[in-house]
């Protein structure tokens, strides 16, 4: 077991691969990168590479070899549905499909619903869930201000909704801001009113336990590469009915149980859940690597949520003391995960963004992070003239010099300014005469 003791709060989490890196600045120096970007894509767990390094040699087709290798990495693939099942607290009866992601996950629920369904979601969503759902029967309802006034529009909003079947689309936990939803109070809800509920937990799952049971979610969907498993593989677990009844998400070998030959046209006979929507060959690594992230996170949860609880006391504490910092928010009243999205008046987010890492080493995320529609009204809240902001996100690999070394450095660039000269390219900000190199496997 690899842990890494925090210097903040000396407990003990699991460490990420390139905790060590070293990147060069403009002005010729190397440090050591912070990291301030997890909400994007989480660093790799060495336990998750140790575990997919021990898979490798085995390495072989699924579902398809009578070789050796080809029965070990078939009861690996299928073991992880289990694992995974363990991960999220799903029923028994609950079916796991392995996607490529949560976007993936998503647009597969959405050509599953019974046609007709009525959907309801917030517009707060980001675009793996807002886009997938389409037509008059979705409803859109305003990001409310506050988790008592999401539960009453939602309330109303399915009140007022079609008769038939209902789904209900929430995040856990918001990629812009990290607040909180109050997921189990907007469950009972749907409850009521006899919809399913479907949870958006790219967010989440990294950062808090998931029990569908205790939260009354009908539906599930996050992605490896947002817990510390970077190898392609995301997953859908919840109920099979819907799924079962639908056509194949994508077609071809593993969809099918038989297909005939009838002269003018083919016969074919679709397979039952998962394998249904898990056309082509299987990503065995991705999802062993998926499910290893999940059992390595259950181990550590109190050591995890304390670790980034700190962290992100001292990053929000710290950025107050910034000239012209305002933080957006959606829910007032929510706990947050480790996620800050911030503007400055005055000062273009993505040249903050690219002067941080140019001339101090340090990765943030600049624009309107997939969620368009609510970064452009909270950004317009919080005063500025533009649709983007600044995101700073915490995770297993993030240190307090990280966190303290981001706060320092805005607040130079805010009262002094850039070392360097930057100029707008194709719409980015750049260093000029940035003589920086790539790493030698890029070259």
């Amino acid at each position: 077991m690899t842990l890494a003791i925090t210097k903040t709060t000396g407990t003990a989490v699991p460490a990420v691969v390139g905790s060590d890196l070293r990147v060069p600045l403009v002005t010729g120096e190397r440090v050591t990168y912070a990291n301030l970007d997890h909400a994007a894509s989480a660093p790799c767990l060495q336990e998750v590479r140790d575990a997919v390094d021990e898979l490798l040699p085995w390495y072989a087709s699924v579902h398809r070899g009578a070789g050796f290798a080809s029965q070990v990495s078939t009861r690996v693939y299928e073991q992880a549905r289990d694992r995974i099942r363990k991960f999220v607290g799903a029923h028994s009866s609950d079916t796991v499909v392995f996607t490529r992601n949560t976007t993936d996950s998503l647009n597969l629920l959405a050509r599953s619903v019974p046609r007709g369904t009525a959907v309801v979601l917030f517009d707060s969503e980001h675009h793996a869930a807002l886009l997938p759902w389409r037509g008059p029967n979705v409803q859109r309802i305003p990001a409310p201000a506050s988790s008592g006034a999401a539960v009453v529009a939602l309330d109303r909003a399915l009140a007022a909704a079609p008769v038939g079947p209902r789904l209900v689309i929430v995040t856990g936990a918001s990629n812009v801001t990290g607040e909180l939803w109050p997921v189990a109070e907007l469950a009972k809800v749907a409850r009521r009113h006899g919809a399913r509920i479907a949870l958006d937990a790219a967010q989440l799952a990294p950062h808090r336990p998931i029990d569908v049971r205790e939260l009354g979610v009908d539906y599930v969907a996050f992605s490896g590469h947002k817990i510390y498993a970077p190898f392609g593989a995301g997953v859908l677990v919840g109920r099979a009915d819907w799924l079962q009844q639908a056509q194949p998400y994508l077609v071809g070998g593993g969809a099918t149980s038989k297909v005939t030959d009838h002269g003018d046209r083919l016969g074919v006979a679709w397979s039952a859940v998962p394998e249904r929507h898990e056309a082509g060959s299987p990503n065995v690594v991705g999802v062993h690597a998926l499910a290893a992230a999940c059992e390595i996170l259950s181990r550590h949860w109190e050591q995890t949520v304390a670790h980034e609880q700190e962290l992100l006391t001292r990053l929000r504490d710290g950025l107050r003391t910034i000239p012209g910092f305002r933080e957006l928010s959606i829910l007032a009243d929510a706990d947050k995960v480790g996620v800050v999205s911030f503007t400055i008046p005055g000062f273009d987010a993505g040249f903050l963004a690219a002067a941080l890492s140019a001339e101090y080493g340090i990765g943030v995320r600049d624009g309107a992070f997939c969620a368009h529609v609510i970064v452009g009204r909270l950004v317009k809240q919080a005063g500025a003239h533009e649709d983007r902001a600044v995101r700073a996100s915490i995770g297993l690999g993030t240190t307090a010099e990280h966190v303290d070394r981001l706060v320092a450095a805005l607040r130079t660039l805010v009262t002094e300014g850039p070392k360097w000269t930057y100029t707008q390219r194709d719409g980015r900000w750049v260093a000029e005469d940035d003589s920086r190199t790539l790493p030698p496997f890029l070259a």
